[in-house]
């Protein structure tokens, strides 16, 4: 959603999410995702949240406690080293989920091994909440 946030009607709504949390979630998951698997990274919008859903469990010894606390393994390093050199946003590697809770701390995130999934889950707050809040900070 876009919300005014008390600015005039002509002006542009300001994002629900910050545009962070998107940049973020979604480069970790072109980025990190297992391309071994034969399956597309899949963004649904529902009303109360977002799922972006990637091919792949967290790799190696990788749990969601330590992503959150900014831990990381590249499991895709050539394409990370492209990355680097500017073909996406990239401020770090192990700094994006910590940068995404930082702009928006209500994401759950779901690593589900049995069906060989990561799921980042951003949840929504109800639209009536939207238009009488503050726009959200963007980055």
């Amino acid at each position: 959603h876009k919300v005014q946030a008390g600015r005039g009607v002509n002006s542009p709504g300001i994002s629900e999410i910050p545009k962070t949390v998107f940049e973020e979630l979604l480069v970790n998951a072109l980025v990190h995702r297992d391309y071994l698997v034969s399956a597309a990274i899949r963004v649904f919008i529902y009303d109360n949240r977002i799922e972006i859903i990637s091919p792949g469990h967290l790799p190696n010894n990788l749990t969601v406690e330590k992503i959150r606390a900014g831990n990381a393994n590249i499991r895709n390093p050539i394409l990370v080293s492209y990355v680097a050199k500017g073909l996406l946003p990239y401020h770090g590697l192990g700094s994006g989920i910590k940068r995404a809770l930082s702009a928006w701390p209500d994401i759950e995130f779901q690593d589900d091994h049995e069906g060989c999934l990561f799921t980042a889950i951003i949840y929504r707050k109800p639209l009536e909440q939207l238009s009488g809040s503050s726009p959200a900070k963007e980055e």
